[in-house]
């Protein structure tokens, strides 16, 4: 069947999204449970910071190396998912072993490397089913991602749960995410034409001036994303005690706030394919963009009012992450959707990494008050971005 509409498709999602959901829950297991680790190491807070950095860093090598490889567009992504998910899985298993912080990070300086073969391959897959609805589609990939990145924060929230736990069931996950992909998925009707190894193929992407636009867009998103997720747990923590309610459900709260993300790639995902992206993009752009501005002056306010705007900055801060590279399967030139997907992943976590290590140092000079305000700099170029992109569409 080579309907746009083939009802296989949501059984393929589904699939998808589960896989996607327990291979990405690798990304912040160290994180979640940093306290304890740190303890363990005797790390300082800024070991404790690179812990988180290292996964970055490790997905912009990783997804640099395949762009240039071209390993997206070249190996089969069922493959390509399975080998990478079931070696990010051994990766993150073994900082149970390490002896300490370099191990560590070198560890997860791997898983992160190794989940750039997760990422970008499973919204490619996605894609090859969904022709009408694609916005939806890649909006419930990256809810799944956003989901599993919330999952180490709730796995720690169990009574008696600690590193060994947190960091043993997301392992085990991604294996079961490889096989999932392994025996279960098949292309679908809108494959993209596998094109062969080429050089030229990343500078080609880059010269292109709409991917280029998209792209400029998504790290506006991405200046703020990462940050958001790594830090707004210690935010959440630090406002409690602030507030002397020493006894609130931090990480529940933490977990709900990353989770709502979930929820919000799949509103982003049908606003879009109803609105069109470029629109739903700027409407998250700038209401999370306005949360960056407002949580600070919430900071030590009774917990339920800041958990309740950090659930609506959850929501929107990813609600438009799908919509940018829905975009660029769309705009990219034939033969490179792939490439242009890991590049433009590439170029975002890169920035990210910037803005992840930035707001603790904002934070401890300045106080939490003030320490997201910079990230509101990433909408509001990202929204700059994405009104060039339109106005390019339509002169075309």
């Amino acid at each position: 069947m080579t309907s746009g509409r083939d009802p296989r498709r949501w059984r393929i999602l589904a699939l998808l999204a589960v896989a996607e959901l327990l291979g990405m829950s690798l990304w912040f297991t160290a994180t979640a449970v940093s306290e304890e680790l740190g303890a363990r190491w005797a790390l300082s807070a800024s070991q404790v910071g690179w812990l988180a950095t290292a996964v970055n860093l490790g997905f912009v090598a990783g997804t640099a190396v395949a762009a240039l490889l071209n390993l997206a567009d070249v190996v089969r992504s069922r493959l390509y998912f399975a080998v990478a998910a079931t070696l990010a899985a051994l990766a993150n298993a073994a900082v149970l072993a390490a002896p300490g912080f370099a191990a560590a990070a070198t560890l997860r300086f791997a898983t992160g490397f190794l989940l750039a073969g997760v990422y970008p391959p499973a919204m490619k897959m996605a894609a090859t089913w969904f022709r009408s609805s694609r916005g939806l589609a890649i909006g419930t990939i990256v809810g799944a991602l956003t989901a599993g990145k919330a999952a180490p924060y709730l796995i720690d929230a169990l009574p008696g749960a600690g590193a060994g736990a947190v960091i043993a069931i997301a392992s085990a996950g991604a294996g079961a995410a490889a096989l999932l992909v392994l025996l279960f998925y098949r292309d679908g009707p809108h494959r993209f034409a596998r094109a062969p190894f080429s050089w030229s193929l990343v500078a080609r992407v880059a010269r292109h001036r709409p991917t280029r636009l998209a792209t400029a867009g998504y790290l506006g998103h991405m200046w703020e994303l990462y940050a958001m997720w790594a830090w707004a747990p210690a935010f959440l923590a630090a406002s409690a005690a602030a507030s002397g309610e020493l006894a609130a459900p931090v990480e529940l709260a933490s977990s709900a706030t990353l989770g709502a993300g979930a929820l919000g790639c799949l509103w982003g995902g049908w606003a879009a394919d109803r609105i069109g992206r470029r629109k739903l993009v700027n409407r998250a752009l700038a209401a999370s963009g306005s949360c960056c501005l407002v949580v600070g002056f919430l900071f030590g306010a009774p917990f339920p009012l800041v958990v309740a705007v950090t659930l609506v900055w959850g929501f929107f801060v990813v609600a438009d992450s799908a919509q940018f590279s829905a975009m660029v399967t769309e705009l990219a030139p034939p033969g490179a959707a792939g490439t242009a997907l890991t590049l433009q992943t590439c170029a975002g976590f890169l920035l990210a990494a910037v803005t992840v290590q930035a707001i603790p140092w904002v934070a401890g000079a300045v106080g939490w008050r003030w320490a997201f305000a910079i990230l509101a700099l990433g909408p509001i170029a990202g929204i700059r971005a994405t009104r060039a992109l339109s106005r390019r569409i339509q002169g075309d």
